[in-house]
């Protein structure tokens, strides 16, 4: 499965488990490498998918980008 396929939630419970086994503090070092570059792409990719659903919120409910723009 393409890691960009995931759910936002499966994503979120995956970023997760990496800092929970990073706060261990367990990890050697080549494994909390690789741990640090998953959880840094799995939040590139939330990102990815939280702007995308706010721009179609935005479509929507084209009001809510006046409300937020007062604030």
């Amino acid at each position: 499965m393409a890691k960009e396929s995931l759910k936002f939630e499966a994503m979120l419970a995956e970023l997760q488990a990496v800092v929970d086994k990073l706060e261990e503090g367990k990890a050697g070092l080549d494994e909390a490498l690789s741990l640090y570059e998953r959880g840094t792409e799995l939040v590139r990719l939330c990102n990815e998918k939280l702007e995308k659903a706010e721009q179609k919120l935005l479509v929507v409910r084209p009001e809510a980008a006046k409300k937020e723009g007062d604030a």
